[in-house]
Formats: C-alpha cells, sequence, structure tokens
C-alpha cells in the first residue's frame, strides 16, 4: 500500500468521523428547532389570539372598536386550530359572538359562556406548550447523549490515531534526515536500515545507492579535484594584482608573489599562519586585516586607497575585501568560507588624474591674470577721462565684461575643483555669524538679482547662535545656492533666504519659485559636471558649483541637500555646526 493511498484513507476516516458528528448535530438541531417552532406557531399565538379576545370583550361597552378586534383576533384564531378540541370551542365562540353582536340575547349570559370558552380555549394550549416542552427537553436530552457516546468512541478512535499515524511518518523522515546529515558531513558510508514496502521503502533504496556512489566517487574523483587546484593556484599566482586569500577561521591559505612584494615577506612566512599573529610585525598586513577586525567592515567589496612604495617609487593600490561565501551541496543556506583581499595597482591612472587637475589648476590660475587685465581695462574704458563711448561702444563693452566675468566665474570654479580633487581644501574655521554670511552673499549679488528684477526676502536670521565654519568658504556655498536661485527664477519674483537652529546646528535654505528640478535630476544634482537642462531644454553653467560646495560643507563638518516635496521651485539648504 503506497503512502497516498494511506494518507487518502486517513482523510477520508478523518472527514467521516467529522461529517458522522455533524449530521448528528444538525439532526437533532433540527429537532430542537422544530419542537420550538411548533411551540411558538401553535400554542403561543393561540394564546396571544386568546388574550386579545378576553380584553376586547372586557372593554366592549367603553371601547367602541372592541367588537372589531374581537373579531379580529377570532377569525385568525379559527385559522390556528393546532390541538384536539380547539374547533369545538371556537365554534362555540364564533356562535355566541354572533348572538352577542346582533343582540338577540342577554349581554351577559353570552359574555360569560364566551369568558368561559376562552378560558378553556387558553388551557388547552397551555397545556400543550408544557407537553411540547417536555418532548423538546427530551430531545435535547437525547442528543446530547448521543453527541457524548459517539463524541467519546470517536475520541478514542482519533487520539489512536494521532498517536500512532505520525510516528509511521515522522520516524523513517527522522531516519532519513540523520543519514542525510552524516553524507553532508562526507560520511559516505551512512546507509539507512529500515524497511518497508511503501515510497519510504524506495527512498531508503535509493539513498543507500547514492551513498554507494558517492563513496565511490569521492575514490575515483579525489585526483581531478587536485588537479584543478593546482590549477587555480597557478592562475593566482600569474595574477598581476596581489592577492591573499584566508579561511573562514583567520588562517592565510594562499598569497601570490605581487602580495609577497608588497608586504616583503615570503610566501612560506605566510602561508599557514594566524593573519592576526602575522600582522603584529606588517604594518601593511595590518591595514589590510581591519575590515576582518572590525565586524561592521566586513561588506562584499569594501575597498580603499593605500599608498604602498613599490617597485622604486610611491605607488597607488585599490584595496578590495570579497567576503567568500558558499553553498554546500544539498544546502540552502550559504556558509562563510573566507576571505580574499585584493590589491589592484592604479598608480597609471592615479597619475594621470593627477596631471589632469595640475594642468586645471595651472591652466586656471594662469587664466585669471589675463581675465583680470580685461576686466582693469575695460573700467579704463568706462572711465570719461579716457574718452567718451557711444551706445554701441558701450554695449560691446558690456558683453565683454559679461563674457570677463563668465570666463572669472568658471576659472574660480576649476581652482576649487582642483583643491577639492587635490584634498588640498585649505579651512580657517571661526565664530561666524549666520547674519553675517547672508548679508554678505546678499550684497554681492545685489546686481544681478536687480537686473531681474528679483527681490531677497531674508527671514529667521534673528537670535542665532554663531556657527564654526570657514567664512570664504560658506559664503562662497550661500553666494552659489543665491546665483543658481537667480538664474532659475522667472522675472519680478522673490528668491527667499531662512536659517533656523536644529539642536546642535543651524540650517540655511535658498528657496526659489522657478521650475524646479525633475525628479530623474534630483539625485544626481551634486555630481560634478551634471547640468540640468531649464524649463527651454538648455543648459548653463559648469556643472561644478553644487558638487564644490558640497565638498566645502563636508570638509566643514556639515551637510547640504535639496529638500524633497517643494514646489513650485526648488529649496537647498545645507547646516554648520554651532560654536
Amino acid at each position: 500500500m503506497t503512502i497516498k493511498l494511506k494518507l487518502s484513507l486517513a482523510l477520508a476516516f478523518l472527514f467521516a468521523v467529522t461529517l458522522l458528528l455533524g449530521g448528528l448535530g444538525i439532526y437533532y438541531l433540527n429537532q430542537l428547532a422544530d419542537d420550538a417552532r411548533a411551540i411558538l406557531k401553535d400554542n403561543y399565538t393561540s394564546l396571544q389570539f386568546v388574550g386579545s379576545m378576553q380584553k376586547a370583550l372586557l372593554t366592549r361597552n367603553s371601547d367602541p372598536n372592541s367588537i372589531r378586534t374581537f373579531e379580529t383576533s377570532l377569525r385568525r384564531q379559527e385559522a390556528n386550530l393546532t390541538e384536539e378540541g380547539e374547533k369545538e370551542l371556537v365554534e362555540a365562540v364564533r356562535v355566541d359572538f354572533d348572538r352577542l353582536r346582533s343582540g338577540n340575547r342577554p349581554d351577559s349570559l353570552t359574555a360569560a359562556r364566551i369568558q368561559q370558552n376562552l378560558l378553556q380555549l387558553g388551557a388547552i394550549n397551555q397545556q400543550a406548550m408544557f407537553r411540547k416542552n417536555n418532548v423538546a427537553e427530551q430531545t435535547a436530552k437525547d442528543a446530547l447523549i448521543w453527541l457524548v457516546v459517539m463524541g467519546t468512541f470517536c475520541f478514542v478512535i482519533l487520539f489512536s490515531f494521532i498517536i500512532n499515524f505520525p510516528g509511521y511518518i515522522a520516524n523513517p523522515l527522522r531516519e532519513l534526515t540523520r543519514g542525510i546529515q552524516q553524507v553532508a558531513s562526507r560520511n559516505f558510508e551512512e546507509r539507512l536500515h529500515f524497511k518497508s514496502n511503501d515510497e519510504f521503502g524506495d527512498l531508503a533504496r535509493a539513498f543507500n545507492s547514492m551513498a554507494h556512489k558517492l563513496d565511490e566517487y569521492e575514490h575515483t574523483k579525489l585526483a581531478d579535484v587536485l588537479f584543478e587546484k593546482k590549477r587555480i593556484d597557478t592562475l593566482i599566482q600569474l595574477m598581476d594584482n596581489g592577492i591573499v586569500g584566508l579561511d573562514e577561521k583567520k588562517t592565510i591559505r594562499f598569497v601570490n608573489p605581487v602580495a609577497c612584494r608588497l608586504l616583503g615577506v615570503e610566501e612560506a612566512d605566510l602561508v599557514g599562519k594566524y593573519a592576526p599573529d602575522a600582522a603584529l610585525t606588517n604594518d601593511l598586513l595590518r591595514t589590510l586585516l581591519q575590515h576582518l577586525v572590525e565586524p561592521a567592515m566586513e561588506t562584499q567589496g569594501a575597498g580603499g586607497l593605500l599608498k604602498i612604495f613599490d617597485d622604486g617609487k610611491e605607488s597607488y593600490f585599490n584595496r578590495q575585501t570579497h567576503v567568500v561565501t558558499l553553498t554546500r551541496t544539498g544546502e540552502n543556506q550559504p556558509v562563510a568560507a573566507g576571505w580574499v583581499i585584493v590589491l589592484e595597482n592604479i598608480t597609471a591612472y592615479q597619475e594621470r588624474d593627477l596631471a589632469k587637475t595640475n594642468f586645471i589648476a595651472t591652466v586656471s590660475h594662469e587664466l585669471k591674470t589675463p581675465i583680470s587685465a580685461i576686466k582693469m581695462s575695460l573700467k579704463l574704458l568706462d572711465d570719461q577721462r579716457v574718452g567718451a563711448l557711444n551706445e554701441e561702444q558701450k554695449q560691446l563693452v558690456d558683453h565683454v565684461r559679461n563674457d570677463a566675468d563668465r570666463l572669472l566665474n568658471i576659472t574660480g570654479e576649476l581652482l576649487n575643483m582642483a583643491q577639492v580633487e587635490s584634498g588640498q581644501i585649505q579651512l580657517t574655521i571661526k565664530a561666524v555669524k549666520p547674519v553675517d554670511l547672508v548679508q554678505y552673499a546678499t550684497s554681492a549679488l545685489e546686481v544681478a538679482a536687480s537686473q531681474r528684477r528679483i527681490r531677497f526676502v531674508v527671514s529667521g536670521l534673528s537670535d542665532l547662535p554663531a556657527i564654526k565654519a570657514d567664512p570664504d568658504k560658506a559664503t562662497w556655498v550661500l553666494v552659489n545656492l543665491l546665483s543658481n536661485a537667480i538664474r532659475h527664477s522667472p522675472e519680478d519674483n522673490v528668491v527667499r533666504i531662512s536659517a533656523q537652529q536644529l539642536g546642535n546646528q543651524v540650517e540655511f535654505v535658498v528657496r526659489d519659485y522657478g521650475p524646479g528640478l525633475r525628479p530623474e535630476h534630483r539625485a544626481r544634482v551634486f555630481d560634478r559636471y551634471f547640468r540640468a537642462p531649464g524649463q527651454n531644454g538648455q543648459v548653463s553653467g559648469t556643472g561644478l558649483g553644487l558638487a564644490i560646495s558640497k565638498e566645502f560643507i563636508q570638509t566643514m563638518g556639515g551637510e547640504i541637500g535639496l529638500k524633497e516635496d517643494i514646489e513650485p521651485g526648488a529649496a537647498f539648504y545645507f547646516q554648520l555646526a554651532v560654536a
């Protein structure tokens, strides 16, 4: 007999037991419902009609509607004759009522007979109610007895079923689980010994066959595994990057010649050693193991830039620490298998990047001198003592001045970016009043704002504490944010500058009412050289202002960002610590 058939029979038995108990309960509940319905419909209703007729009979002289009420109740009672003797009494009441209503006989005698018949009619229905109530109680007792007997019988059978049947399923599974765990531990000599003619027996025979084949495979494929290991070791030895491999216990398992050269240690002195012990006398190895000693740093691909003296010069290496996990055969959850530390030589890229930064800084610095000379010449041209200019010449001078200002701004941004990329941002941190920063920035942009008829609205600057900042860098950031707000605001509009204290920091917010930023541009607005298109699809600026602002604020220990859900326009903010 198969397990499927056994489970089907067991479930069919449970279904039959449930059906039996449910059917028995439903049958007796219907019986009780019928008895209660008979009492209410047959007898209680008749008592209501009798009471109504008695009341109408007593008030016939004072209530003009009593005769109609009596007639209605009598007609309803004539349609509800359910007990023996009810029909004769109702017919007698009908005869006397007709006489009473016609007035052919004395009222008192007729009313007395009607009253007497109504009392007998009520007594008949009361006795019927008591009799039917006894029948309902007997039905309830029978139902309780049958349910107790059948429930006890079913409970005994189900209890025996619950005790014995799970063992029939669980014991072979427990034995199979134990065997699988042994095979997973590479004990391929494990066998299952329970015998059965169902699927469990087939499973045991299949498991024993599998274990036997794995045992043979373990012994016949060992040479192939060793060959593949040598192939992988050779590839690691030939790689140009420095590679150090550790197991889950932080024991060094392999190290290639490049890593040995950088560490200044022979391979034989590293392989098989506990890495933290070997790092006690090696500063570079101790630096490489920082991500392993600090659990919070143990993330996939955790890296960092290292400067190492190699090949007769200072070289740059990108450190990558990879967590190695593997899933054993037959398992679902991966387990830790160690770490691989890779040192990638990026000296050539770093030198090119440094050369690019130095070139930008040099060119920007050299451009500032002729641009300043151009501005000085333009200022002299505006002097009336040199000579008067006609309107066309003045327009040309204005165009040249605007172009010179734009070039000066671009060279300034390039110089700042060169400082940022070289890591040589020079700060002079001091206590600065927020009102001074805002006044200086708004004064510097007053002419540019007036040309577009844009007003500055300042709020929240009173009673703010001083902040710790480099006044030049902080002012530069605020000027950059205000310049962007002016450029993207429509004419005849306002730009709002507000400040407030948030804990131990002061937050500055610059808000404009222009077209704002698209959702896909918000995440990239602080990236270098990124320029968001304007309302007409055109781009302006160098894409460096916000990137430089971010570097300046973060170097001063602050935070800068873009406010969410601001419409219309955009609101940029930065926060600096209280002095």
